[in-house]
């Protein structure tokens, strides 16, 4: 049983790990707000929204899945399409997990990009409970986007002003999120593929219904063609 020390010293050491995450997902989350506001829900479904789904760009997805017509199996398929990478997230947990006992069912839940990133790599000073620092590390992170789209929700609706446009910040989160990983690699074989092919559904589908076809097409390809993407990655390594 952990006492009210080691519970202390457990926040306090993740709570610097989560600071760089802060700033990003308040005023992340404060567009999210804004956005659901301009869509027309009120600060109760962004409350709500980003407290029960917590899938960042999943949550902007779903709002247009709201306004849309019901499709549950397209809802179904492009959630698992958009969030089909924290399957590999979980994997890589397994044993980071282990032992943390009724805190992994949050653990789980509550895993985002960011608590992936300081989580995996944490080095843990001696001392320092694992589980309850991962504990905290995915409660901060999950606060800070709450209480963004919460403020954004507020202040979506108390300030009348012309926000026409902004659903825009979700195409602008991929495109940012596009760029990240074309500056991180040397070589952009998987990018490429992934931008032709999607290309090729947006003609054959059209706009309104592209997405999920060229997703999983994109996932197909890059899966069978896996190790001749290493391959190029591995020798682009080499000097």
């Amino acid at each position: 049983m952990m006492n009210k020390h080691e519970l202390q010293l457990a926040f306090r050491t993740a709570f610097p790990a989560t600071l760089p995450i802060l700033a990003g997902f308040l005023f992340l989350g404060i567009a999210y707000g804004i956005f659901m506001n301009v869509s027309g829900f009120g600060v109760g479904y962004a409350f709500f929204m980003s407290l029960l789904i917590f899938a960042g760009s999943m949550e902007f997805v779903a709002v247009n899945l709201l306004l849309g017509a019901f499709n549950p199996l397209g809802a179904l398929l492009l959630a698992l399409m958009v969030c089909a990478r924290h399957l590999f997230y979980g994997i890589s947990m397994l044993e980071k997990y282990k032992g943390t006992g009724f805190k992994k069912i949050y653990l789980i839940f509550g895993m985002c990009d960011e608590s992936f990133s300081i989580n995996y790599t944490a080095n843990i000073p001696q001392g320092v409970n694992k589980g309850w620092y991962m504990f905290f590390v995915t409660l901060l992170n999950h606060g800070y986007w709450v209480i963004g789209a919460t403020i954004g929700g507020l202040f979506g609706a108390l300030v009348q002003v012309n926000m026409e446009g902004l659903e825009f910040v979700m195409t602008a989160l991929f495109v940012v999120i596009f760029i990240e990983q074309w500056m991180k690699e040397s070589k952009h074989h998987s990018a490429l593929m992934g931008l032709g092919i999607a290309v090729v559904c947006l003609f054959m589908f059209g706009s309104g219904s592209f997405i999920i076809p060229s997703m999983i097409i994109i996932l197909i390809a890059l899966t069978l063609m896996r190790k001749q993407l290493e391959k190029k990655t591995g020798e682009s390594a080499c000097p």
